[in-house]
């Protein structure tokens, strides 16, 4: 009886829309009409988040008065500003030397390890176990093409000596700063980066 009775009503409303048949006309314009309106907002939101992206800036007062996990993904707003879609923060307890991770428009891969300072240029340097870590896993087990370590604060003199030897690139508190206010993507701030990996409208 249920069935029938399901039945009965379904051959009653396609009869009703068979005689009625401008609604279904009236039912596919309002649909057009709701799925272009949807599109243009969503269309719209990202032309809005594009802008805000591109004027993404962080003065070091800001950056200094982060946690170290506010630290890490304001490092990685920073990375997708420039273009990198896909970067993400990967930090954590078991993160293998890998804060954030990102693509850039030419296709390397960059490994970033972000080390954050509370007292900023007056705390402890970073030194060369923390670039020792990042050396002996970037490339090796996040198959980074680039490998970077960003700090709010000093890095000591062995450190950057030793980065320069296993092509590593730091990133201290004076370049964060160009970078972080800036406009220019990071990867025209460091010397010596690797060439893109392909061809793109940017190279």
């Amino acid at each position: 009886m249920v069935a029938a009775a399901v039945v009965g009503l379904v051959v009653m409303v396609v009869n009703w829309l068979l005689a009625h048949w401008w609604v279904l006309i009236v039912v596919l314009v309002l649909s057009l009409l709701a799925g272009a309106g949807w599109l243009a907002n969503r269309q719209q939101r990202a032309r809005w988040e594009a802008v805000r992206a591109q004027g993404l800036r962080y003065g070091l007062a800001q950056l200094d008065a982060l946690h170290h996990a506010r630290f890490e993904e304001a490092v990685r707003e920073l990375m997708r500003r420039d273009g990198c879609n896909n970067a993400q923060r990967v930090g954590g307890r078991g993160d293998l030397g890998a804060d954030v991770k990102a693509t850039d428009p030419y296709g390397r891969r960059w490994v970033i390890q972000c080390k954050h300072r509370r007292n900023g240029a007056r705390g402890s340097a970073v030194g060369t176990p923390d670039l020792q870590v990042l050396n002996g896993t970037a490339r090796q087990v996040h198959g980074a093409d680039v490998a970077v370590i960003v700090t709010n604060g000093r890095v000591s003199g062995p450190a950057v000596a030793f980065a320069k030897q296993q092509r590593l690139h730091v990133v201290d508190r004076q370049m964060l700063a160009v970078w972080a206010s800036g406009s220019r993507p990071l990867w025209e701030l460091l010397r010596a980066v690797p060439p893109p990996r392909r061809p793109t409208p940017l190279s």
